[in-house]
């Protein structure tokens, strides 16, 4: 085993974190970078994929520098990335042919909307566990292929190759040698089948996806290839695992038992379920979903809620209203005033994700009065966070039949107190938050580490898992009832505002 160190290059939606692990999997170096967001219209949210490349080649010299470690000191890389954000580019230049879109992005809703209504609802989720929406990359792949000019003749000749960020990041470490992507990604395209583990004909044929773009699909601890010196700091190294941001937070955590869950508060919150090897077909709106594979094992499934705004309706209040200055005030805000005031904010910027499924919801800010202040706005975009992941663990609870009898929460949004025990008490069971949070990063890197032997199984694995806080719920039932039920009322209020003002899918 060559190298001390395992890094993890966690792609995100508004940034790029990278963090360096030991073999006790103390955290010894990070970095971090946002990078540019896109909105050409309403509703359409884009990427620069080679800005995106070389963001994360800085970052990463900024935690090689943190940690005081030269690249070839590195045993494996691990990569977990934004799901469902789609890329394309030339096979021969390996320049993208348009921004990446991004898995917010809602241009593809008339497409999806046309889809469900010709009747492919049934057969899509039968074979991919997912609904028909604008989120999965189906559609995004669809737009593109339809509005780049020449795009779908040369992508049929075989000259454009497509992936999810993984893939764009795979590609480019190995110097482009490596067109792959894990079964964690590949199963949130809308057009990969979860259960006989293969590229759909019938899923290609339904967005019009020509196979010839599409990348090979492999486990998510693997080693996929080894990156190309001149790319990566004048080091061979192995890249050893890629998985979707929200899987590897679900593996960071440590949730290697059926029925154990997790949420992960960044950009979105992503609410996943462990269900082993069998997948469950959900009968509540949410997705069924591979988790991962891990070299020949049986590939395992969970459950999940998307929801699509949490920490990014706090993002919006600094960038948008520029009411507070940064994240962090938010919890001093909620602290400051008794109560919400019956103010619900319902994040729908960029429609409403599981277990609603509404992509011409718009974001809605119901309960104002002469007497509302910056601190309600603060507190409603808290607690919507925490009202959202409750919708979807009722729905994930009823499916499974399974009563959570307590919750893991990481990402960023997990530092906030306030939130963490306002979300016990409005689930009703404890709320654990590990020691490290960026599990996200922490998963992938405990898959590369697998892969090539650095570390030796996922009981060594979970050993390492450190509780930081636990927060028990304090709310009484009455009090949780009503303020959900009244949540509950705010969101159909903010339901099918844009159904009216959605462009033809060719628009």
């Amino acid at each position: 085993m060559a190298g001390d160190y395992v890094l993890a290059i966690d792609q995100g939606t508004t940034g790029t974190t990278v963090l360096i692990f030991d073999h006790a999997g103390a955290l010894v170096g990070r970095a971090y970078s946002e990078f540019t967001q896109h909105y050409p219209r309403p509703g359409w949210v884009e990427h620069d994929a080679d800005e995106i490349w070389r963001v994360s080649m800085r970052v990463v010299g900024e935690a090689l520098g943190d940690a005081q470690i030269s690249a070839r000191q590195l045993a494996a890389i691990g990569i977990t990335n934004q799901r469902e954000t789609a890329v394309m580019w030339d096979r021969n230049t390996g320049e993208p042919v348009h921004n990446a879109i991004v898995w917010q992005d809602r241009r593809g809703a008339a497409l999806c909307t046309e889809l469900s209504e010709a009747g492919n609802d049934g057969m899509v989720r039968d074979k991919t566990g997912l609904t028909i929406d604008a989120y999965f990359s189906g559609s995004k792949i669809a737009w593109m292929l339809d509005n780049v000019e020449g795009l779908r003749e040369r992508a049929e000749r075989g000259e454009i190759a497509f992936g999810t960020i993984d893939s764009w990041m795979v590609y480019k470490l190995t110097g482009g040698h490596a067109h792959v992507t894990d079964y964690s990604n590949a199963s949130r395209t809308l057009l990969y089948n979860i259960y006989n583990l293969e590229w759909d004909r019938d899923l290609l044929n339904l967005f019009r996806v020509p196979d010839e773009i599409l990348p090979e699909v492999r486990p998510s601890s693997y080693v996929y290839g080894n990156t190309d010196p001149g790319a990566f700091f004048q080091a061979e190294v192995p890249v050893a695992a890629v998985i979707g941001d929200q899987q590897a937070a679900l593996f960071g955590e440590a949730a290697y038992t059926k029925g154990l869950a997790k949420n992960t508060y960044g950009t979105g919150s992503f609410a996943l379920m462990n269900t082993g090897p069998e997948p469950m077909k959900s009968e509540g709106d949410l997705l069924t979903t591979i988790a991962w594979g891990i070299g020949d094992e049986p590939v395992e499934y969970a459950l999940e809620g998307a929801i699509f705004i949490t920490g990014a309706a706090v993002q919006w209040l600094r960038d948008g209203l520029g009411i507070i200055k940064n994240a962090a005030e938010t919890e001093e805000l909620a602290r400051s005033v008794d109560s919400n005031d019956d103010v619900y904010f319902v994040p729908a910027l960029v429609g409403l994700g599981a277990p609603h499924w509404e992509p011409y919801a718009r974001g809605t800010i119901v309960g104002l009065t002469r007497g509302t202040t910056k601190a309600h706005l603060a507190r409603a975009a808290l607690e919507s966070m925490a009202y959202q992941t409750k919708d979807v663990v009722d729905a994930m609870e009823k499916d499974s039949g399974i009563k959570l009898p307590g919750f893991r929460a990481d990402g960023g949004a997990a530092a906030n107190g306030w939130l963490m025990q306002f979300q016990a008490d409005i689930l009703g069971v404890p709320v654990e938050v590990p020691e490290i949070t960026e599990t996200t990063a922490l998963g992938s890197a405990y898959l590369a580490g697998l892969a090539t032997g650095f570390w030796d199984d996922r009981d060594e694995l979970a050993a390492k898992w450190k509780l930081a806080n636990r927060y028990e719920p304090q709310m009484s039932d009455e009090e949780r009832n009503r303020l959900h039920g009244r949540w509950k009322e705010a969101v159909e209020r903010s339901k099918s505002w844009a159904r009216e003002a959605v462009e033809s899918p060719l628009g």
